[in-house]
């Protein structure tokens, strides 16, 4: 199978090796854009992309020693149909012949480099996402989900008082309909947008803007909470102690605004974080409040711990913030943590302190009290108030 990446530019963009095994290829599958740019190579049989589109992989095996060509847009590897193909053949199944992705072409429109440049995608992802990344100074290039994506992302930015930030809406990038349109976030009015899009973002913001913090320990009032928070100083030595490294998994038990897993799924773009919540208007919250700091992809779950953990993937890390004294609960989150996994569980009662005792005693690791004051009014003066102890349980499993 070869996996040809093919840009607006159609034929003129591909290499001689590319060309040549469109015209010898028996079967030639793409969408039917791509399929009409190159008809004229095409002496085999052209099919269009089935849908839902991953129906096609069992096709192309059905055509095991046969030429096969899969036409794809741009870079087959970076956000594209190739990485979907290799899930399903190994790399000696398949010969790519890559053309420039769109974010390269971008990065040689504006002359940004690529390294020094955020690059995501919104194609089935929620504009959200696009949160964490506005920090003044930097730039985005976005791949749109659809012709309404440039009008939503100037209005996220806008909202969160980036108003001022620079966007260049480019379209059809290689084809004779190339267009590149530029407006500020704040008055962005550009109507008929194609549907084929790469959104440029040079972020910048006066007073008003407020990034998001690239370390542990937001501000508590960024969240949104009845009183069921992990406060700031709290959640950034849990942070520190659930250690989270690039693509690991949490459970975050009795997740209460969601905080901790937020703060999880900030670390790294490819973090993933269960909640655990067994009130729905808590849960709800959380949903908001991951929103809110652009990590939508939290997953968050209404029941009761223990039972509710039950058929979740395998953890890399587990933290217990509420429900602790469960019964059975340590036992079935420290069967289910993989080896190597991180184990934190943070308790402020006695019944709650006994029970991380015995943790102790049965599945090593330590104990750690943490006690904070804040500064505070004592009628015409100031003192420090303390907040309520904390007992935070840490254990690494072998």
């Amino acid at each position: 199978m070869a996996i040809i990446g093919i840009g607006e530019d159609g034929v003129e963009g591909l290499g001689a090796a590319a060309r040549q095994r469109l015209s010898a290829s028996a079967v030639v599958y793409g969408g039917k854009r791509h399929l009409d740019l190159v008809r004229h190579l095409i002496r085999g049989d052209a099919r269009p992309w089935p849908s839902p589109i991953r129906a096609a992989i069992s096709e192309i095996r059905a055509l095991r020693g046969t030429l096969v060509a899969v036409l794809v847009s741009g870079d087959p590897f970076f956000h594209g149909m190739g990485s979907v193909l290799a899930e399903a053949f190994t790399p000696d199944d398949f010969i790519a012949h890559p053309s420039p992705s769109a974010f390269s072409l971008a990065a040689a429109r504006l002359g940004w480099p690529l390294q020094d440049t955020e690059m995501l995608s919104l194609c089935g992802h929620p504009v959200e996402t696009v949160i964490p990344l506005m920090q003044p100074g930097r730039r985005l290039l976005i791949l749109s989900a659809d012709e309404t994506t440039p009008a939503a992302v100037a209005a996220i930015l806008a909202e969160n008082g980036f108003g001022s930030s620079r966007i260049d809406i480019l379209e059809a990038m290689g084809g004779s309909s190339e267009r590149r349109r530029q407006a500020r976030a704040d008055t962005f009015a550009l109507a008929d947008v194609a549907r084929l899009n790469v959104i440029a973002v040079a972020v910048s913001g006066g007073a008003s803007a407020d990034p998001l913090p690239v370390s542990a320990g937001l501000e508590d009032t960024r969240f949104e909470a009845d009183g069921m928070l992990t406060k700031r100083e709290i959640r950034a030595i849990t942070l520190s102690s659930l250690a989270p490294r690039a693509g690991d998994l949490l459970w975050d038990i009795g997740t209460g605004s969601g905080s901790v897993a937020i703060e999880w799924l900030l670390a790294h773009r490819a973090n993933r974080a269960i909640a655990i919540e067994h009130r729905a208007d808590r849960a709800l919250g959380a949903r908001r409040n991951a929103a809110a700091l652009g990590v939508p992809r939290l997953d968050v779950r209404e029941g009761v711990a223990p039972a509710a953990l039950m058929d979740m993937p395998v953890p890399d890390a587990v933290f217990i913030g509420g429900g602790l004294t469960s019964p059975g609960l340590m036992d079935r989150v420290w069967q289910a943590l993989t080896s190597g996994g991180r184990l934190v569980a943070n308790s402020v009662t006695l019944e709650g302190d006994q029970v991380l005792g015995d943790a102790v005693h049965r599945l090593g690791g330590s104990l750690t009290r943490i006690a904070v004051e804040r500064l505070d009014r004592v009628g015409r003066l100031h003192g420090y108030r303390p907040a309520m102890t904390v007992t935070q349980y840490r254990t690494v499993k072998q």
